[in-house]
C-alpha cells in the first residue's frame, strides 16, 4: 500500500522510524517532509502535502506526526476528500479505519513511544472500514455538507 508521510520537527524521528517499518513491512512509504531535521519547521507546509498525496491517489493513506498530533490533524482534515483522524491507543486507531473510513492517521511522537506508535499505524493499515450503513449515512452526511456548505437536516 502507497502511503503518504508528513511531520515537522517534533515528529521528524518518528518519521523515520516509520518509513523503515513500512519499508520492511511491504509497503511504499511516501515522504513528504521534511528531509532532515529543521528545529523551526511549520507542519502544514509537510502535513498538507501528505494529505494532497492520499486525496489525489484513490487506495493509498497517510500519517502525519507532530508533537500532539493535533494540529497535524487539523491541518490535514482542510484538503478535501480527507478524514484524517488522531490516535492515541489501537483501539482508536481502529475505530478511525472501522467506523470512520479515515484515511489519514496523525500521531503525537511527545504522546506516546514509538513501538506504541508503530502499533498504531499497523492497526490503521489493517483495518478497513465495515460498511455498516450507519456509518456510511454519517459519513455522507459529511461528504454532502461538504460540498453544498448546507447543514444535514434535524430528526
Amino acid at each position: 500500500m502507497r502511503v503518504y508521510l508528513g511531520s515537522d520537527h517534533a515528529g521528524f524521528e518518528l518519521k523515520s522510524r516509520l518509513i523503515e517499518w513500512l519499508e520492511s513491512a511491504g509497503h511504499e512509504p511516501v515522504d513528504c517532509g521534511p528531509a532532515s531535521y529543521q528545529p523551526d519547521d511549520d507542519y502544514p507546509v509537510y502535513v498538507m502535502r501528505a494529505a494532497q498525496g492520499v486525496a489525489g491517489d484513490p487506495g493509498s493513506l497517510g500519517i502525519v506526526i507532530g508533537g500532539s498530533g493535533n494540529g497535524e490533524q487539523i491541518a490535514s482534515n482542510k484538503i478535501p476528500g480527507i478524514r484524517a483522524a488522531l490516535a492515541w491507543t489501537d483501539e482508536t486507531a481502529k475505530l478511525a479505519r472501522l467506523h470512520n473510513d479515515a484515511n489519514v492517521l496523525s500521531l503525537g511522537a511527545r504522546m506516546y513511544g514509538v513501538d506504541e506508535a508503530v502499533g498504531f499505524a499497523r492497526t490503521f493499515l489493517e483495518t478497513s472500514f465495515s460498511g455498516e450503513a450507519r456509518h456510511a449515512r454519517r459519513l455522507q452526511e459529511v461528504a454532502d455538507y461538504e460540498k453544498s456548505g448546507v447543514l444535514p437536516p434535524l430528526p
